[in-house]
């Protein structure tokens, strides 16, 4: 077993971690107070090559591995967590079922510019009445005349309504299957499309300067040909997806519980009471020590599904477990860095206090606890 990163992973870790440390974290308390999307920041990341990490440069992509993409997640979302969403619902859900399934014609004129960072794109699975049960899709799409008239709508959708979307590739019942199962198929709906409606942005709690919008679909109608793969496909595409998915959010999972230790190991450090800093206070040294290495237990978690996905092999299990554990160690992280700042943890000058806002959603997009625990109950044979 090699445990060891190679040149290539660890100049992209550095590059991400020298781009948080220097151009996320000195503006994520604005961002976060006026809930305003980054452009600047994301454009940044475009001319980098990280929003087209993993996808091979004849499409416009960097051509590097799916560890690398996961470590440069860590380390955006380490600097701030709305800017690591930003970046992986675009990589993970919007770019990364042309790059699996599109046609050739659908890469050239999707995927390039999405892996360049001229464009976002978001990916339309949860609607009103279908959230864990993603198979109980009801938006509907019927091809009539050689274009596929789309009515529904979808919710807490990411990327789908920036100056810089291009559109949005949503799942929808095309028809039925032999056995009388809803048919789900996988439909490109670009942004200026009549009948597409995109809402306005959700007040939340926390990933505040993330974009976050229901969609609506009324009548909404587009070419025959932009259907991703064939036709009935669309279940099967979105679980792919979402493994791999589940494996870039446990990275970011992993990337803001280590701000939550980064933040709660130098207050600790500088924070005196009884005369000495509380780090010297055995009780504190204890919450320290239980967030290292259950962050340590994550990353390696990870990594491990990560490496899984590169080798061809099934990771399903090990997507699940990572994602589940690795949000579970991050809030645990951030309630453990609010209760070592005391009252000042409670105070939104303290980036704690926006970690701990923010943690709680990672148990639930792309796929709740629950669900992660049904997947490898399941895998049991449960």
């Amino acid at each position: 077993m090699d445990f060891s990163l190679n040149e290539e992973q660890m100049a992209i870790r550095q590059t991400c971690r020298e781009f948080a440390e220097q151009e996320i974290k000195p503006i994520a308390e604005e961002i976060d107070a006026t809930g305003s999307f980054p452009y600047a920041l994301v454009r940044q990341m475009g001319e980098l090559g990280l929003l087209g990490l993993p996808f091979p440069e004849e499409y416009g992509g960097a051509g590097a591995d799916f560890l690398s993409y996961c470590l440069a997640i860590e380390e955006i979302s380490r600097g701030d967590v709305s800017v690591g969403i930003t970046m992986e619902a675009h990589t993970s859900l919007g770019a990364t079922p042309f790059f699996l399934f599109g046609s050739q014609q659908q890469k050239e004129q999707y995927l390039v510019p999405l892996a360049r960072g001229e464009q976002l794109w978001a990916f339309g699975l949860t609607e009103p009445e279908a959230g864990s049960d993603s198979g109980g899709t009801r938006t509907r799409a019927v091809l009539q005349d050689g274009c596929w008239h789309i009515n529904g709508s979808k919710a807490f959708i990411t990327n789908a309504g920036t100056d810089m979307t291009g559109g949005v590739t949503i799942t929808a019942v095309t028809g039925r299957t032999a056995k009388g199962r809803p048919e789900i198929s996988n439909i490109i709906v670009p942004r200026d499309t009549p009948g597409y409606v995109i809402g306005k942005a959700y007040k939340k709690m926390g990933w505040k300067a993330s974009d976050t919008r229901p969609l609506a679909f009324e009548d909404c109608q587009v070419p025959e040909g932009n259907i991703l793969g064939r036709p009935g496909d669309g279940f099967k595409q979105f679980l792919l997806i979402l493994d791999a998915g589940r494996v870039a959010i446990a990275a970011l999972s992993v990337g803001l519980a280590q701000a939550c230790l980064d933040e709660a190991l130098s207050y600790a450090q500088q924070r005196k009471q009884f005369g000495q800093p509380i780090s010297k206070f055995q009780a504190i040294q204890f919450k320290l020590a239980d967030m290292d290495m259950e962050i340590e237990l994550a990353r390696l978690m990870y990594y491990k599904a990560a490496w899984l996905h590169m080798q061809g092999k099934p990771y399903t299990r090990e997507a699940s477990m990572a994602k589940l554990f690795a949000s579970e160690t991050a809030k645990r992280a951030a309630d453990q860095a609010v209760q070592i700042h005391g009252g000042y943890g409670y105070m939104d000058e303290y980036p704690v206090s926006r970690y701990w806002r923010s943690v709680k959603i990672n148990e639930i997009g792309e796929g709740t606890s629950e669900v992660q625990r049904m997947l490898i109950a399941k895998q049991l044979g449960c």
